[in-house]
């Protein structure tokens, strides 16, 4: 049988049957436990975000924090993520991406007061450095988890950070009729400049680079929905209609369609927003906050802005009709889309300069989580060789075929939630308490009603 295959089936095995209940029960109790916190600490989230950090000669500020994970979101995910999402689950995919990022966000909020909680000096690099691996082994002793975390973090960034980003790029180039060996070289020459210089130059890159990309994409999008606005609530209806099709419920099971949309959905949503997985808390650690909260408390925003963009892109794949167009893959798709949307080829142009963009920042945050990950097992010393190593894997990226690129990504990242969620579920109380304590909210009291 072939093994891609197998990989693909197991995979859709472990999300519907593990992790998306995991997600489900885990998100539904910290939202409950923490009144909801991905909507009503929203603001307060934004005033430490944009807050004169003092504590930023230890580490990074916030906003380079934040910046660091929406560098590690904005990436092939809300590109040809969103044309992977409508080809393999429909329309309907798009609401359980958004149901996902909502739940995941409670547990993107606990990883990082984790994260932060359990952070350590790296005296080494006089670094802040944090994450699932800190926190499975010095909160619940658990070093073989943590090891085994770290691994899958290592693997995840070279797939998910390097062979993914790199082909996304190269599709349309090579339609262009570009070839392969002039983007890779250069991506490979600017994405060595950065990562050979630490977390401090990342930050700064990525900080600057991030807020252009986003509001560059995301203006293109708003423009394309506004020329398109009379197709914009029939395609929403079409996405509920596709999301609860329950057509076999009867014959004992749900129906196909809406099996396909909550595993492809769930994928892509934790393809996106990495809520869950474990990467946010690394890159999050390595800013030093007052308080572990504040780390959790900064970080709510990114789910929220990449599941807009990533909404965006659905939208305009969908009231342009590229969506249900034969022939169009991943990233061609989207570029095809928005040609047709704004009725121009500088349509392609613009997503193809965004998607660079975003493909080039997702690298540099997966280098700098898997650098952390070698640094946990082996040391600085190995993590410094590993710049060079992930690095040089970049030509090899475009010898990779797209399915199977994507395919490791998602195995690797839902084995690295899985890991990650059993230390947030068994620490969760560490960040009900905190919580609780920094936000003074006393403890939901339950007491017995005597019946007269």
């Amino acid at each position: 049988m072939d093994i891609q295959f197998l990989i693909k089936e197991f995979t859709k095995t472990i999300t519907l049957y593990l992790a998306f209940p995991a997600v489900l029960i885990l998100g539904m109790y910290l939202t409950v436990k923490l009144r909801c916190i991905q909507l009503s600490k929203l603001k307060l989230s934004l005033h430490y975000l944009l807050k004169k950090d003092d504590q930023a000669d230890q580490g990074i500020s916030q906003y380079q924090a934040l910046s660091a994970v929406l560098a590690g979101n904005f990436g092939a995910g809300n590109i040809p993520g969103m044309a992977m999402a409508l080809t393999t689950g429909g329309p309907g995919a798009l609401i359980w991406m958004w149901v996902m990022a909502f739940l995941g966000a409670s547990i993107q909020y606990a990883s990082c007061v984790l994260g932060g909680k359990f952070s350590q000096l790296d005296r080494a690099n006089k670094e802040q450095v944090g994450g699932p691996m800190y926190y499975l082994a010095e909160g619940l002793g658990f070093r073989g988890l943590a090891l085994l975390f770290s691994l899958f973090t290592i693997v995840a960034a070279i797939s998910v950070g390097n062979f993914v980003q790199i082909n996304s790029i190269l599709l349309p180039l090579n339609e262009m009729g570009v070839p392969s060996y002039i983007p890779v070289a250069i991506f490979g020459i600017l994405a060595s400049i950065v990562i050979l210089g630490g977390v401090h130059r990342f930050a700064n890159v990525v900080s600057s680079v991030v807020p252009i990309m986003a509001i560059m994409y995301m203006g293109t999008t708003i423009l394309i929905l506004v020329y398109h606005a009379d197709l914009i609530w029939p395609s929403i209806k079409l996405m509920f209609q596709s999301a609860f099709d329950f057509s076999a419920f009867f014959g004992g099971a749900l129906g196909a369609g809406s099996v396909n949309a909550i595993s492809s959905g769930f994928d892509r949503g934790l393809f996106a927003t990495d809520a869950g997985s474990g990467l946010v808390p690394i890159l999050q650690s390595n800013a030093k906050a007052k308080n572990p909260v504040i780390n959790g408390l900064v970080t709510l925003v990114a789910p929220l802005l990449v599941m807009i963009v990533c909404t965006g892109t659905g939208l305009v794949l969908m009231v342009t009709g590229a969506w249900s167009e034969g022939g169009l893959l991943s990233t061609n798709m989207v570029t095809w889309a928005f040609t047709k949307g704004l009725n121009n080829e500088i349509g392609n142009y613009i997503v193809l300069t965004a998607l660079v963009m975003f493909a080039y920042t997702t690298t540099l945050a997966w280098a700098n989580c898997a650098e952390r990950a070698v640094n946990y097992i082996w040391g600085c010393k190995k993590a410094y060789q590993f710049r060079y190593f992930y690095i040089g894997l970049i030509p090899f990226a475009a010898l990779v075929p797209c399915e199977i690129g994507w395919l490791v990504s998602d195995f690797f990242i839902c084995l690295m939630l899985c890991v990650n969620m059993i230390g947030v579920a068994f620490l969760s109380n560490h960040v009900i308490k905190d919580s609780q304590q920094f936000f003074n909210i006393e403890p939901v009291k339950y007491t017995s009603v005597e019946l007269v």
